[in-house]
């Protein structure tokens, strides 16, 4: 917070069905790379360190409470009533806190559904706020097509007359570019006297928080600062504007990783989520999804066609066509193609897991290589060993998961079944379709018998 700023709180409007999403969800709880349009709008609000931060709620609000908890534990939650409207939410809250809100302070109030609103322009708009005097202050945007939106009018001194919704709007009016973003702030004793007298006497039935500011303006002064960049400010209503707004985000967010040396091939393919760190030199191929705390050093080269989900990967590391979760992957590893690495494995450095092999909870030293066809499952493998294709670890006994211990400097054939729990040492050579069910000794050979019969002429004359 700047100087001479207190704001005594932060209060997000949650309340809203959003029926143009056409949703059994809750429009707040849809996400944008990655995060939700509440957990979004949350963070940046409590990066401003608000006294209170408060979430008004109504359509699904034990849903929305919930998930409001879930991503600050401190939060407030204010139910709205069946009365509809903005400005009954913030009547409701303020009706609920008013005890706790500071005279003095400020009273930040954003709406909910503009997933990729910044605690900077919030920053911005406060501290204009603040060196302006003005009782309240409305965040805008200037939109070189402004259709749909509020218009802002201003006076000679560039205070806010009023705001005119499109519909009641003169054409001189809709020649305004200027438009509300239903952000604003206000002077806490100002809004107290602002709700106060909103009603619900207007054609659609609703308590219009925009109303408030016409009281606003007869009690103080009501000012405007236009939101510099329009993306932060841009509202979702349904999902056509979710595709846009998200694609045009994730292309800012490619280009900004490009500009430190990230090479990126096709952006419109790559898709980056905003907790994902990529490493100078990093080389990302067409079709790639990098989502939630996902990390790749420099060097390492991910794709075409690969997912990875809070994963890391080290330097020089390539994964090609293939999904990793919860996953270390060392440097120089080789991973794919369609190759599916489940949450828990670590692989140390000059590691293979290749074409069509499975792994979960495996922990494979340096030098391993499991080729293809595989399953490595609670288990844990040595260096420099090598993995036939075709091996599997049967690691679940309809109870419990069990382990596999194999050694350093092993050879197992193809088609191998270890039976876990099982434990094979070091330097161990296991034959072709090998049962491995007893422990085996440090530089062993073990094999498995199976007399195979020929029964000739087996089918009937008139199949033959």
């Amino acid at each position: 917070m700047s100087g001479g700023q207190t704001l005594t709180a932060g209060i997000i409007l949650a309340a809203g069905e959003g029926t143009r999403m056409r949703s059994a969800h809750p429009k707040v709880l849809h996400t944008l790379a990655g995060k939700t349009f509440l957990q979004r709008v949350m963070t940046s609000v409590t990066a401003l360190n608000p006294e209170l931060t408060v979430v008004v709620v109504h359509h699904q609000a034990d849903l929305v409470a919930k998930a409001a908890r879930s991503y600050d534990s401190q939060v407030r939650i204010v139910r709205q009533d069946s009365r509809p409207g903005t400005g009954r939410a913030v009547q409701c809250a303020v009706d609920q806190l008013d005890g706790e809100l500071r005279h003095d302070g400020q009273v930040l109030i954003v709406a909910s559904d503009m997933p990729l609103l910044d605690a900077d322009t919030l920053h911005s708009l406060l501290d204009y706020h603040v060196s302006s005097g003005d009782g309240a202050t409305v965040l805008t945007v200037n939109l070189d097509d402004p259709t749909g939106y509020g218009r802002i009018i201003r006076d000679q001194d560039g205070r806010v007359l009023r705001i005119v919704e499109q519909r009641d709007a003169t054409g001189t009016e809709l020649a305004v570019k200027e438009v509300n973003t239903s952000v604003y702030v206000f002077e806490a004793d100002l809004l107290r006297q602002a709700v106060r007298g909103l009603d619900d006497s207007n054609a659609q039935g609703e308590f219009y928080l925009t109303d408030a500011l016409e009281t606003a303006r007869r009690l103080g002064r009501v000012g405007a600062f236009a939101a510099p960049d329009p993306l932060k400010v841009e509202g979702v209503n349904d999902r056509i504007q979710l595709a846009d707004l998200a694609k045009a985000h994730n292309l800012r967010v490619c280009q900004e990783f490009m500009r430190r040396g990230v090479t990126i091939l096709d952006p419109s393919t790559t898709w980056i989520e905003d907790d994902v760190v990529i490493q100078q030199d990093a080389v990302i191929l067409p079709g790639c999804f990098l989502q939630g705390h996902t990390e790749i050093a420099s060097d390492a080269v991910i794709g075409p066609y690969t997912t990875l989900i809070d994963a890391i990967v080290e330097p020089q590391a390539k994964v090609e066509r293939s999904r990793v979760q919860e996953t270390r992957i060392g440097a120089r590893a080789n991973i794919g193609p369609w190759t599916y690495l489940r949450a828990g494995n670590v692989l140390a450095e000059d590691t293979k897991a290749g074409a069509f092999v499975e792994m979960k909870k495996a922990t494979i030293d340096h030098g391993t290589k499991v080729p293809h066809l595989s399953y490595v499952g609670d288990a844990h493998i040595g260096h420099d060993s090598n993995v036939g294709g075709g091996s599997i670890t049967a690691n679940y006994d309809g109870v419990h998961k069990n382990r596999t211990e194999i050694g350093s400097e092993v050879h197992v054939g193809a088609g191998n079944l270890f039976v876990a729990p099982v434990q094979v040492g070091d330097g161990v050579t296991t034959g072709a379709g090998s049962v491995i069910r007893h422990q085996v000794e440090d530089g062993a050979m073990v094999y498995s018998t199976n007399d195979q019969h020929q029964v000739p002429d087996w089918k009937p004359a008139w199949e033959r």
